[in-house]
């Protein structure tokens, strides 16, 4: 609020803000802003947490068109004196108002990279570089880094930058269920972002407890979601319609793009409904250039002009990706990733059981080209050869699963001879036991080689793609490795598609757990995505091997990713045949293991072999080309040649392969940057001169200030708190009060329970004892959780203790400090916004009483000895009503100086402002709908500039001590 403006300024105008750390005066009773947004049709949302006695520590939500919000009137601010030991008082109140203050959408590098529990490598910086670079109008896009690169650390550092600048409040993570533990899990122990697990289950069990009609999305502030739980938009659909997200992330975005799905659905309501939205996929195309441009007009409608024709140069502001053969990634995780070993084919000579099906499938169901298939559906013999080379089991299931089907269609003449044929199958396969699989003994035999056994903690991921596979090893598999009894039964778990969402994630995580008694998890492809498998294995066996470059490389990246120790190592049992004519895995599977070990090496990814970029497409495609005579490899070459052909196809994919955004190894944020501020090219995304972000701080550390917090906020915190600290470590346990206990709430459920939170937190800002206690979490058999966790900016102890040191301070009061100075200087903060409400241009300053102004108010106190080491003299130059009566004068001049340089500040948030509008005017829609969205985007452009004049607020003052020597005053 400015030295003249209303407090009940009219929604838009841009002087109804209320900045974070600012008090204002509501019912009768005072509370502190913890946050402010403007919404759609009730004017200003504001986040508040009680001050005054009968409202102390109680959160709650107002808002300016239902409420008269009071922000208090800067020249009406009650001057205070400091009378704590070196002005301690003073000095965490005005650290706490820079760490509550939210970085001005002028800031464009980041602010707490170096803060997390990750490694500093800053490949995986950079996503969140290209969201605040100001290439787009909101930070938007898709991270399509190919599998094992780190995406959800990715997308942890962006959504931190977006907490850090007020635009990550209300978060929504959607994931595949199989994988909303681990990404839950990464984001609190990495970041300290706690999101709160909800299903199907959760949200009845909310809405059980909420009014009747209350949207249960509005419980929780952070949430991650299945999926397939949010999916069902019938069920859903107008709780998500009524509710808006300052960041939504989208794991495994692929699976949005058939138009018309649930999953579209559920994107097209999200995509309108969020500021940031971050979508992943290391394969997010289908090779049509149409459905990839839809994909993209998810983050911007306006981003292509020609779904069917358009380059990587036109959406490279929105997406980027790399490999782990990319320079920048290469370079930098050198001696972090072992090289992955090499696809080892293991070849298993068919016994007579298996001899005779074989002859069967050459002679009736695939008898060559002079030859004619007993089955009318060309495609069936090729189901039944995979089921085959899969086990005995898995042919026993597609044989009667077919028979019931032809029995169904009552057509016996049709249907007989293939009826017949299926039946001489079922009778062949009925009587085989593990001892008829070649390939059950060898798996053994190199299960026992790797050492897994019961003295053993070796683990090993077993792969196959049919469930009845997956079961039988079950069943047959420990008894022969040599556990008994109980220990049977723990060593091996099963994971597949069938179970629900509790049970895969319980899956992932034993097998995560080195305490844990599992040593085998034998699973399905639905582990292929997303799911991290490395932590206590890096050996892999394929069972059976998909006849899908793409897959193969899903399923091997499940080991091979950023974070293994050991040299990853891949086995494929490869069943081979003497039948003349047999179809066995030399024909296919070894070949495929072949192709994409060597697109690995030499690509860094295998998605662009075929030019499909779908697993289900090539493999559909390659047993159309082994229908027409072809083999494997002419199969591959010839469908990448036709791929190379599709000139549309080549004008997007092409480049998209390139590795789009990949730096140069070496480069520095920042070394390609332009006049503006902004990213001159993909390869520099971040406006990054200079490096990490400019942020005020006035404690030279988040540890030596919550340190002095928790001296002055609780003095008797051994006591109260039931405080200890290892002086030698860095641990601080101690009992959590009732408020804390009520943040608590925003924290995982499971961990909270887990480790007891509400009794005692440990925490702790050493490094090395978090990733200590991670990895000790790791090793548990009960939990992954850890019990110490690391203190970071977003943490909620930090949090917590920056409130309840602002809440100390009264109404309208600002506190005098006694510093080296010629003559009383107020401190003042001054914040232009734009019409959403989000600050451009943040100032702190100081005012000298001569209306002099300079604009590093952290410098100025750093050199009027403001610190730790200042001694309180208890002694004052002038009354303090005598300077409240210059406050107006100090405001005035802060507010000139201001206005002066607002132009200079606005450019460089304009220049792309007026960059999207240039390109938005090239963008033409044929449909009404185009049009009106068009409008609505250059509408949201113009909201994006500064409005209005800047919010005012007095700090503090510093005023000279009476008995040291007089300086003169500053001149302006």
């Amino acid at each position: 609020m400015t030295a003249q403006q209303s407090s009940t300024a009219p929604v838009g105008s841009g002087e109804d803000q209320f900045p974070a750390g600012a008090q204002v005066f509501v019912r009768d009773e005072v509370w502190l802003v913890r946050n402010s947004v403007r919404t759609e049709h009730d004017g200003a949302k504001v986040d508040v947490v009680g001050v005054s006695d009968f409202v102390r520590d109680q959160e709650a939500v107002f808002f300016t068109g239902l409420d008269t919000i009071e922000l208090i009137d800067p020249r009406r601010t009650k001057l205070v004196r400091d009378e704590s030991s070196n002005f301690r008082r003073s000095r965490l109140f005005l650290e706490a108002v820079l760490r509550k203050t939210a970085l001005p959408q002028s800031e464009r590098r980041l602010a707490l990279a170096d803060s997390f529990l990750l490694d500093s490598l800053p490949y995986q910086r950079r996503p969140a570089e290209l969201a605040l670079s100001g290439r787009n109008l909101r930070p938007r896009l898709l991270i399509a880094d190919v599998v094992g690169l780190g995406k959800t650390l990715e997308i942890g550092l962006t959504l931190a930058e977006l907490i850090r600048r007020g635009r990550g409040e209300r978060i929504l993570v959607v994931t595949p269920q199989h994988v909303l533990e681990q990404f839950q899990h990464e984001l609190w122990t990495r970041f300290a972002i706690p999101l709160v697990r909800l299903d199907s289950v959760g949200i009845e069990r909310i809405q059980r407890e909420i009014p009747a009609g209350r949207n249960p999305f509005t419980y929780f502030k952070r949430v991650i979601v299945s999926i397939d739980t949010l999916k069902n938009t019938d069920q859903y659909k107008h709780h998500l319609e009524r509710i808006n997200w300052d960041a939504v992330v989208i794991d495994e975005s692929h699976n949005l793009i058939n138009r018309g799905s649930l999953r579209n659905q559920l994107a097209q309501i999200l995509a309108p409904r969020t500021d940031a939205l971050i979508l992943a996929s290391a394969t997010p195309h289908n090779g049509d250039a149409k459905s990839f441009a839809e994909l993209i007009s998810l983050l911007d409608p306006a981003a292509i002009r020609d779904p069917e024709h358009y380059r990587a140069e036109d959406i490279e502001h929105l997406f980027i990706r790399r490999t782990k053969i990319s320079p920048e990634v290469r370079e930098q995780m050198k001696g972090q990733w072992a090289d992955r070993g090499p696809s080892q084919s293991v070849r298993c000579a068919a016994t007579p059981a298996e001899e005779k099906i074989f002859e069967e499938l050459a002679a009736v169901w695939l008898p060559g080209e002079n030859g004619t298939s007993v089955s009318g559906v060309p495609l069936f013999p090729y189901t039944l050869l995979k089921s085959f080379l899969s086990s005995h089991a898995a042919l026993k299931a597609t044989v009667a699963a077919r028979i019931k089907t032809l029995e169904k269609k009552d057509e016996p003449t049709a249907t007989r001879a293939e009826l017949a044929a299926l039946r001489t199958l079922q009778e062949l396969v009925a009587p085989m036991t593990e001892a008829d699989s070649a390939k059950f003994a060898a798996l053994v035999e190199q299960l026992k080689a790797i050492g897994v056994g019961p003295k053993s903690d070796a683990r090993v991921v077993v792969f196959s793609e049919r469930v009845q596979t997956l079961e039988w090893l079950r069943t047959v598999l420990p008894a022969a490795l040599g556990f008994r009894g109980r220990a049977a039964e723990e060593s091996t778990r099963v994971m597949h598609g069938g179970l629900s969402d509790e049970q895969q994630m319980q899956c992932v995580e034993d097998f995560g757990l080195a305490d844990a008694p599992v040593r085998i998890l034998l699973t399905g492809d639905v582990a292929s995505e997303g799911v991290n498998l490395h932590r206590q294995c890096h050996q892999l066996i394929h069972y059976d091997v998909p006849w899908s470059l793409i897959r193969i490389e899903q399923r091997n990246g499940r080991i091979d990713r950023y974070g293994q120790a050991h040299q990853p190592q891949f086995r494929a049992l490869i069943l081979t045949s003497e039948v003349e004519g047999a179809k066995d895995d030399t024909v296919v599977a070894e070949r495929l293991l072949d192709r994409e070990d060597q697109a690995h090496r030499a690509l860094g990814t295998a998605e662009a072999v075929t030019g499909l970029y779908r697993a289900e497409a090539e493999e559909k495609s390659l047993i159309q080309d082994l229908l027409r005579g072809r083999t494997v490899d002419e199969s591959l070459d010839t469908r990448r040649a036709e791929a190379e052909a599709d000139a549309a196809m080549d004008d997007f994919l092409a480049d998209f392969f390139g590795s789009v955004g990949d730096a140069e190894p070496g480069a520095e944020n920042g070394d390609q940057q332009d006049a503006e501020g902004s990213s001159a090219g993909a390869s520099t995304p971040g406006d990054a001169g200079g490096g990490n972000a400019a942020v005020p701080r006035l404690f030279t550390s988040t540890a030596e200030f919550l340190d002095e917090a928790l001296r002055e906020v609780f003095p008797d915190a051994t006591t109260s708190l039931d405080l200890h600290r290892d002086t030698e470590s860095g641990l601080l346990s101690f009992r959590p009060p009732t408020d804390l206990v009520h943040r608590l709430k925003a924290l995982p459920l499971d961990y909270v329970r887990e480790q007891r939170l509400r009794e005692r937190l440990l925490v702790t800002f050493n490094r090395r004892l978090a990733e200590h206690s991670l990895k000790r979490a790791r090793e548990s058999s009960n939990s992954s959780w850890p019990e110490i966790s690391l203190l970071t900016d977003l943490h909620p102890v930090v949090e917590w203790l920056t409130d309840k040191v602002l809440v100390r301070l009264g109404r309208q009061e600002a506190l005098i400090i006694t510093a080296d100075v010629p003559e009383p200087t107020y401190l003042v903060q001054g914040v232009y916004s734009n019409a959403l409400g989000r600050p451009t241009v943040v100032k702190w300053m100081g005012v000298t009483r001569g209306g002099t102004v300079e604009d590093d108010m952290v410098g100025l106190l750093h050199r009027s000895g403001v610190g730790p080491t200042m001694a309180n003299p208890m002694r004052h130059s002038e009354p303090a009503t005598g300077l409240e009566a210059g406050i107006p004068d100090a405001l005035a001049a802060a507010e000139q100086f201001l206005d002066r340089h607002r132009d200079a500040w606005d450019e460089p948030l304009r220049k792309p402002i007026d960059d999207y509008k240039a390109r938005l005017g090239n963008w033409e829609q044929p449909t009404l709908a185009g049009e009106r969205t068009k409008k609505s985007l250059a509408s949201f452009a113009d909201s994006l500039l500064t409005t209005g004049r800047p919010l005012m607020r007095v700090l503090a003052v510093l005023v000279p001590d009476p008995e040291a020597p007089t300086r003169p005053p500053s001149t302006a």
